[in-house]
């Protein structure tokens, strides 16, 4: 192990985070959707939809930022879930154009073994971190993250 920690130590910080990504992805799946009608994109949206709708109301445009897909795209998944029963559509008070996208009961009964195979997760993830490490590591990667989209602001301001 001291060999694995010695060589990600000196690895940079791009190929460290794909790397934890990576890992990341292999180990928490979506298996907590069993449900064999979905496809394992429209397990990650369901998943997202069933956190997201916990606060704050969700349409389209949200899952299209969120999967950085095309509004076609989307759109497929989101009918695909709505005939298997997993979500519907209602038109939003403000503007009748927008969808306000809501789980079904038949979604609603898998949001609680989402959140706890989420909660296992982060506590294994900050296993033996210091509350104070995590965070500043918080910290840096939103840093990092604004660094980046900044700098993907700039190109497209660019290619204007």
């Amino acid at each position: 192990m001291q060999d694995i920690e010695h060589r990600l130590k000196k690895t940079h910080m791009g190929r460290l985070i794909h790397m934890l990504s990576h890992q990341m992805k292999r180990s928490q799946t979506v298996d907590d959707i069993t449900d064999d009608e979905l496809t394992v994109m429209q397990k990650h949206v369901l998943k997202f939809i069933l956190l997201e709708t916990l606060h704050r109301d969700l349409y389209q445009k949200d899952i299209e930022e969120e999967f950085q897909v095309r509004k076609s795209t989307v759109t497929g998944i989101l009918k695909l879930m709505e005939k298997n029963g997993f979500i519907f559509r209602e038109c939003a008070p403000q503007d009748g154009r927008l969808k306000r996208i809501i789980p079904t009961r038949k979604a609603e009964a898998l949001r609680s073994d989402i959140l706890k195979n989420i909660q296992k997760t982060e506590k294994k993830l900050v296993e033996g971190i210091s509350e104070e490490n995590v965070e500043i590591c918080k910290t840096v990667m939103c840093q990092m993250f604004c660094n980046l989209v900044q700098d993907s602001k700039e190109v497209v301001k660019k290619d204007e």
